[in-house]
């Protein structure tokens, strides 16, 4: 029996203006390349750089929301390689003194240790066209933070889980967009495989995987081929590993480095960070509501777990629902319901986000409360929302188009008659206990109510009617 053994390094993007260690800008998105540099960035001689506070106490946010210990100053490092996109043929980053160590991320029952997380610059990006290769430098400098996790996980799916919980948290922080998209979250992933009970396997790491389901597809095909490997009674060999989109599968880039090959040694042209106490209780203040205090107090009010899980970890819908929450005109489960069912349902469909859209908490807790109070049925209150996504509101649009519920029993007692007179096989077979005859009927009913009818009172009146219970 084989199980796998899985570590992470993952890269966030740093939300600052600037980079790094100048003052160029830190966004490069969408800009032409090489626009966003300066003698710094390039690595030109002479050109100093100076220590970002900004992207230090973004780090230091994260550090504190997982637990990591934070030491009295930060030291930085030249971390010495040579790569197309490195214009210093050095980053500088962090080794003995990182800005944090320790802590831990709770991942349903498994508890993933962190190992370290460190502040570093990013490198430029290489543009590999047919027969040649650009370099655009624009990213290079941008500040980040690596954070590197103990072999604590086990399948690809606690990996993709466990990465989509860092890019909650940093949302949730403010101090990255994490989108993978942009290329503003990165991973790279450390696997062996092994027999149960035994030491750990030889690691191979897959870089640069820039999707959740890119991580998830290399770790699947990495473990099979592993696992392969040691059933023909071979070994692994150690090494850095590529992953091919297309065919989903992992390749050789080159020999794994060791931390000897890197020389770190400290970086002369920056002295070392002081991190004073009363700075690192500044920022533990200003720490927002964290994504697992916010599941608890979602579940506090009622919400299911696993709807408390989704909107936790789902900043957007989170901040929404918080808003909402907030208004008091709706219950906490109801509102839940509409927000991960009916609103996530049609800005799927349309293919955009909460943002895209001009619907307002107010606006989705006033038509929640509406259908909460009887006032419209469930028909009419989602034919009203995608109105609502273009900015209407719903008590005005129930007025002008008399959507209120139809609740006149004599009114409705005359046209259920007309609909059993009209159908009389559904009638008999509602009669001889078909459950599904009655929805044949009742659905009539809503029909020529358009939808406005209380759907209660309706059944109720054909139970009645056909003397069943």
């Amino acid at each position: 029996m084989f199980e796998a053994v899985i570590g992470l390094e993952v890269h966030l993007h740093l939300k600052t203006r600037t980079k790094a260690f100048c003052g160029c800008p830190a966004d490069p998105f969408g800009a032409p390349p090489n626009t966003h540099t300066c003698p710094v960035c390039l690595g030109l001689p002479g050109a100093l750089p100076v220590a970002n506070r900004k992207a230090v106490e973004y780090g230091l946010r994260l550090a504190l929301a997982l637990g990591s210990r934070i030491p009295e100053r930060l030291v930085f490092h030249r971390k010495n390689y040579f790569y197309p996109d490195l214009p210093k043929n050095y980053q500088i980053s962090q080794y003995d003194l990182p800005l944090g160590q320790g802590g831990a991320l709770l991942l349903g029952e498994r508890m993933v240790r962190i190992k370290r997380l460190h502040l570093e610059e990013d490198a430029g990006k290489s543009l590999h066209l047919e027969g040649r290769t650009l370099l655009d430098l624009n990213r290079a400098g941008s500040p980040l933070i690596e954070l590197v996790t103990e072999p604590d996980l086990r399948t690809p799916e606690e990996a993709r889980l466990f990465l989509q919980r860092i890019q909650a948290l940093a949302q949730t922080l403010g101090i990255s967009e994490a989108s993978p998209e942009e290329g503003k979250m990165r991973a790279d992933v450390n696997v062996s495989v092994r027999r149960l009970g035994e030491p750990l396997g030889t690691k191979v790491e897959i870089k640069n995987l820039n999707s959740f389901k890119s991580v998830q597809r290399a770790l699947e095909y990495e473990i099979r081929r592993q696992t392969e490997i040691l059933r023909r009674g071979e070994r692994v060999k150690q090494a850095t590993m590529a992953f091919e989109e297309g065919s989903g599968k992992t390749y050789p880039m080159r020999t794994k480095e060791e931390e000897a090959d890197y020389r770190y040694f400290p970086e002369p042209d920056l002295p070392p960070v002081p991190i004073p106490q009363p700075w690192l209780e500044e920022v533990r203040r200003g720490l927002p509501e964290l994504p697992w205090e916010k599941e608890k107090r979602y579940q506090a009010l009622g919400i299911k777990a696993k709807d408390a899980e989704v909107l936790a970890y789902t900043p957007s819908l989170a901040r929404f629902l918080d808003e909402a929450l907030e208004l008091s005109l709706a219950s906490p489960q109801a509102l839940a319901n509409w927000l991960l069912a009916d609103v996530a349902g049609l800005l799927n469909e349309r293919g955009l986000s909460l943002e895209a859209t001009r619907l307002t908490p107010l606006a989705l807790a006033r038509l929640v409360a509406l259908f909460e109070r009887g006032e419209i049925t469930s028909r009419v209150a989602k034919g009203l929302l995608p109105e609502l996504l273009e900015g209407r509101d719903p008590e005005a649009l129930v007025r002008e188009r008399g959507l209120e519920v139809v609740a006149d029993e004599e009114a409705l007692r005359t046209l259920v008659a007309e609909v059993i007179a009209s159908m009389p096989e559904a009638a008999e077979s509602v009669r001889q206990g078909k459950a599904k005859a009655l929805d044949a009927l009742l659905g009539q009913v809503m029909r020529r109510t358009r939808g406005q009818a209380r759907p209660d009172l309706v059944r109720r009146l054909f139970q009645e009617a056909l003397g069943v219970g």
